[in-house]
């Protein structure tokens, strides 16, 4: 099987490792610059750089942030061509956009925070009241690795938080606070619906944020199967195969964060000691033989 890592940086732990992965399981493996993919529009000229679309029979898309929007053509380029992938580009768009995320795991059942969105001064404090009162969670629609979150203990630290936003004009999240939690969450990656990995991060002293970009530190842990399926169940109702979820423990129980389309694999692999990677590689194989069956049984049809 050839298969296409959409990657900017071919140095960073995930991508080394997805390459190596590859190859250990005897896959022909190209690190693809996303930027450098030609998004065509109709039949006529493409948008440039002007270069065939490689050829591979799966991707893994490690799209940044910041190509949001030019990622997720590309990543539509390849399913066109029934380029099987780790996640589909609808559900990319899906976990990037942190209301809409909520409002789909929170309309399928799933438990999350009282979360409120925010545009205008006027919203503030009935946002704050549904979320439980202060301290409140603040967090950017848009935003990855804990930037664009702000913990607010005070009304003047909200305004101060919201004056500095609105100039750039992004909507935000008002979010309850998880006093229990302790500055502590779950982190799992699932695989094909299954739990693969799972990790505790603590906030590093003075932080609430556990990233480990932040300075949080990560250490194993065995899941329940309640939380288990919580995850298992988030990352599916986002339609993607491959995925990060991020759980806190309250007073309700476990509760959903937020669900990351392509999550680093250093810190918990590092962790966990598991091969995330190899378990990502075994999911496309899996997922080239289903497409390999599908097509015989359409060739099938069209014979009778």
């Amino acid at each position: 099987m050839k298969i296409g890592i959409l990657s900017r940086n071919k140095h960073l732990y995930s991508t080394r490792r997805l390459v190596q992965a590859s190859r250990m399981r005897g896959h022909l493996v190209h690190i693809i610059d996303t930027l450098n993919v030609p998004v065509r529009v109709g039949r006529g000229p493409t948008i440039i750089p002007v270069r065939p679309l490689p050829e591979v029979d799966a991707i893994v898309p490690r799209i940044g942030t910041s190509i949001t929007f030019y990622g997720l053509a590309v990543v539509r380029q390849f399913e066109a061509k029934e380029v099987v992938t780790t996640a589909s580009s609808r559900a990319i768009a899906r976990s990037r956009d942190k209301l809409h995320s909520l409002q789909i795991m929170g309309d399928s059942g799933l438990p999350i925070p009282n979360t409120t969105v925010v545009s205008t001064p006027e919203e503030i404090w009935n946002a704050i009241n549904l979320a439980g009162g202060l301290p409140v969670i603040i967090k950017v629609i848009r935003g990855t690795q804990g930037r664009g979150v702000f913990l607010a203990t005070e009304m003047h630290t909200v305004e101060s938080i919201l004056n500095s936003l609105r100039g750039a004009r992004e909507q935000m999240l008002i979010q309850e606070f998880i006093r229990e939690a302790q500055g502590t969450d779950i982190r799992v990656i699932v695989v094909g619906n299954r739990c693969v990995a799972s990790m505790e991060r603590k906030a590093a002293a003075g932080e609430f944020r556990s990233n480990l970009h932040r300075g949080g530190t990560a250490s194993p842990i065995k899941l329940d199967q309640n939380t288990r399926i919580l995850a298992s169940r988030a990352a599916q109702v986002h339609g993607l195969g491959v995925a990060g979820v991020d759980l806190v423990q309250s007073k309700r129980g476990p509760l959903l964060l937020e669900v990351n389309s392509s999550p680093g694999l250093e810190g918990i692999e590092r962790a966990t000691r598991e091969d995330i990677a190899t378990e990502i590689i075994r999911y496309l194989e899996r997922e080239e033989k289903k497409k390999i069956h599908r097509n015989r049984q359409k060739r099938k049809r069209r014979k009778k």
